[in-house]
């Protein structure tokens, strides 16, 4: 593996993690290097970079999964090392090897170090022979269907299929009975191989309830090895991280010390260089299991850096410029304590549905830290993970961190694209969140209670009409101060928390704004009124919100709480085709078909899957709302679709 003093660094990434290298690399005198797909021409990775080379078209099999394009591209430039970041080509050991036989230092671990590892079934195996304890399974090279249904038999329902290539929970799926595991398995393998173009799985035994435990080490050529403390990652959905603090509530100084010994012990036998991450599962009885290892940097590093004042991109760039560690593990010390989550562009109240297309407005809180690479009026594309931002505190205490988090995500400004910064703020809120007691089934029990609304749906609809009111292009313009002006109570109709809402609405003499709903009167004194806020007294309270219009859209966020409003005041009633009951199916995201499962003139039953969509790198399965009999496929295998566009129509059966 070539280690030796680099100047110029091709950063094979996207999004925030290329800033995030980006930052590092300059402060250090290293020139960088962007590359993009068609998708992201316009991103701020590329206008931050010094330059920037096209890659491919938006898939990431065109492009970010292009070794020879990525090769190319460090070569037109001048670039003499390359960064993998995260995801995408970061544990293929291809690349690695393919960078060193082009003369490039690869910002990373051996390629042997990453077939070692970065497998799966072939981590478990290295561990296992070493004597670290290993969650029960099958790792072998038959893949075919029978046998890997027979193995999941014999270790024992409920199990976890994995992706031996995967992560970040893709490729991954838990089947809690045989019935159910063949279209597991179906599904489990397509997205493997959408994502890291290997579908090979493992089968694992599903621990009951476990924390999702993982030690972060560091490896240099010279032999030195070290590890950095822990990272709680247990709050997750789909299998996918959304939460991540250092250190964790439920390891003691004595369990710290153990796993990390392991996880030294482990990675030197490897003769390992560069960041890794060794993932344990933690029963309730204290016993932890080793799952797999991540040979690449986190996207959750950025807690460890807050609790041990390291930077680990340095150390990464460091190590792969040939220098020593320059650290004992005595040298490490943990201070305060830090919690990280996933700003994602998704609906929570929709399965987690991924969202894409343009952010309005953006603005993030400059309290904490905040790594992201967007800006008001960009485009979300739907081709890449759905995670559009990092939002990072830090405290004396956990709960001091913690209550700065929430503090950052009530002032999170993101309009236009459904995202989850409500429910992350309910999940931080959350009692068995606050005692420090979350474990990885943490959203499957509490999901009812942190989708519940939390404001005052009256009071937030009054606001709301008031607002489309004063916004109004064709509405009586409002003037500070007090106004002879009244006008005519006006009927208003709004969509609110999936919830239609009529109003009316009225200006009065002294200048107030009269809104009345279900009989209740709710009044409204503007103090302020700008482009995208309003202060306002209300119940002898002075108030401020931001808020964002759209044409009949409105994205408010008031008292923490981001609302989006849909103006229903001029629309025409709703009808049973708009409401889904006609049999029509439409795409629920912009995505790429990869799997239409009926065909023309095939009898189906209500909730039958018709359509796989992949959106942000997951699959989303799509149902039939009737029962009755394929009349027309709109769509083929390998074609995106925007949002909303008509795939399959359904003859109704007649009654």
């Amino acid at each position: 593996m070539t280690r030796r003093p680099f100047h110029k660094i091709l950063i094979a990434n996207r999004g925030e993690i290329a800033l995030r290298i980006m930052r590092t690399a300059r402060r250090l005198g290293y020139g960088v290097v962007a590359v993009y797909s068609d998708a992201d021409a316009a991103a701020l990775h590329v206008r931050e970079a010094g330059e920037a080379v096209r890659i491919g078209e938006a898939l990431p099999v065109q492009s970010y999964l292009r070794i020879e394009a990525i090769i190319a591209a460090a070569k037109a430039s001048g670039a003499d090392a390359v960064h993998p970041g995260y995801g995408f080509l970061a544990e293929n050991e291809d690349f690695a090897r393919s960078c060193g036989d082009a003369g490039l230092v690869f910002i990373g671990p051996s390629p042997e170090a990453i077939k070692a590892m970065g497998n799966k079934a072939g981590a478990k195996r290295i561990m296992q022979a070493a004597g670290v304890p290993c969650v029960p399974g099958y790792q072998g090279a038959d893949q075919a269907d029978t046998v890997l249904l027979a193995e999941a038999i014999g270790i024992g329902f409920p199990v976890m299929i994995k992706a031996v290539a995967g992560g970040g929970g893709r490729g991954m799926r838990l089947v809690t009975d045989a019935a159910a595991f063949p279209d597991a398995l179906r599904g489990a393998r397509s997205e493997a191989e959408g994502a890291f173009g290997d579908g090979t799985v493992i089968l694992e035994r599903a621990i009951s309830d476990p924390r999702h435990i993982e030690i972060q080490v560091f490896g240099d050529a010279f032999g030195h090895a070290i590890h950095l403390g822990e990272r709680d990652c247990s709050v997750q959905r789909r299998h996918q991280k959304l939460i991540e603090e250092a250190p964790s509530p439920a390891v003691s100084g004595e369990l710290r010390a153990r796993m990390g010994a392991i996880a030294v012990t482990a990675i030197k036998a490897l003769r390992y260089e560069g960041a890794g991450t060794l993932e344990f599962l933690l029963d309730a009885a204290g016993e932890f299991y080793f799952m797999e290892m991540n040979t690449r940097l986190q996207v959750e590093h950025p807690v460890t850096e807050a609790i041990t004042g390291l930077d680990l991109v340095e150390l990464q760039l460091r190590v792969a410029g040939g220098e020593p560690l320059g650290l004992e593990q005595d040298d490490i010390k943990f201070s305060g304590h830090a919690i990280e989550v996933r700003l994602c562009s998704e609906d929570a109240g929709h399965d987690f549905m991924p969202q894409s297309g343009r952010m309005a407005l953006w603005q993030m809180p400059g309290e904490i830290r905040v790594e992201h690479a967007l800006q008001s009026g960009c485009e979300i594309p739907p081709f890449y993970d759905s995670m559009i931002a990092k939002l990072i505190s830090f405290g004396v205490t956990r709960e001091e961190a913690r209550r700065k988090l929430i503090l950052g995500l009530e002032h999170t400004l993101a309009f236009g694209v459904t995202t989850n910064q409500a429910f992350l703020a309910a999940c931080l809120r959350h009692p068995a969140f606050t005692s420090g007691h979350a474990t990885t089934s943490f959203i499957g029990l509490y999901r009812d209670d942190l989708l519940a609304p939390r404001g005052e749906l009256a009071s937030d609809a009054a606001l709301a009409a008031l607002v489309l009111f004063v916004t109004d292009p064709h509405a009586p313009r409002w003037r500070g101060g007090r106004s002879l002006a009244a006008t005519f109570p006006l009927p208003a109709r709004i969509e609110i928390a999936q919830g239609i809402h009529d109003l009316d609405i009225a200006r009065e003499r002294d200048g107030r704004y009269l809104v009345n709903r279900d009989g209740s009167a709710h009044r409204f004194e503007i103090e302020e009124l700008g482009g995208d806020s309003i202060r306002f007294r209300s119940n002898g309270l002075i108030h401020s919100a931001r808020f964002f219009r759209d044409g009949e859209l409105l994205y408010l966020l008031h008292r923490g709480i981001a609302l989006a409003v849909r103006d229903l005041s001029r629309a025409a009633p709703a009808t049973a085709s708009a409401s889904g009951s006609d049999g029509r199916v439409r795409a629920a995201m912009n995505g790429r078909v990869v799997a239409v499962l009926v065909k023309p003139g095939e009898r189906v039953a209500a909730g039958q899957p018709v359509m796989t969509l992949e959106a942000m790198k997951m699959e989303h399965v799509h149902i039939a709302p009737v029962a009755g009999t394929i009349s027309l496929i709109d769509v083929a295998e390998g074609e995106q679709v925007t949002t909303g566009k008509i795939v399959v129509e359904i003859e109704l059966e007649a009654l």
